[in-house]
């Protein structure tokens, strides 16, 4: 249990270095105007994910901490919520997975306002 959380650990370093690196070199090549940075992290991060879902088929037990849920976990979440809803409509599960999408986006934003509108009040 600890080995993995280390593993997380280290990954999730990497991955959040890789995210910070991305995002600046975008904006110095395309302007701060649009979130291209962030566009190329969540579309890479979900191209990812999905050979890593076909390599980690094997016997890496190691290497999902260290990879999915770290490296990619620090990257981009937006991998791991690409995943889960693919595979929810591969599971034959479409409203299911529809729903999930909506929801999380819906939601994420609703919960965005709402977290502005406290820090706003704390400030």
């Amino acid at each position: 249990m600890l080995s993995n959380v280390f593993l997380v650990a280290l990954g999730g370093a990497a991955g959040s270095a890789l995210r910070y690196l991305t995002v600046v070199s975008a904006a110095r090549m395309f302007g701060p105007g649009l979130p291209v940075g962030t566009f190329a992290v969540n579309v890479l991060g979900s191209f990812a994910i999905g050979v890593m879902a076909i390599w980690l088929l094997g016997n890496r037990a190691w290497a999902y901490p260290l990879l999915v849920s770290g490296f990619l976990g620090g990257f981009t979440t937006f991998s791991a919520f690409s995943l889960e809803a693919f595979r929810l409509w591969e599971a034959g599960q479409p409203t299911l997975a529809a729903s999930y999408v909506v929801g999380s986006v819906m939601l994420g934003i609703a919960a965005l306002l709402a977290g502005l509108a406290v820090g706003r009040m704390i400030a």
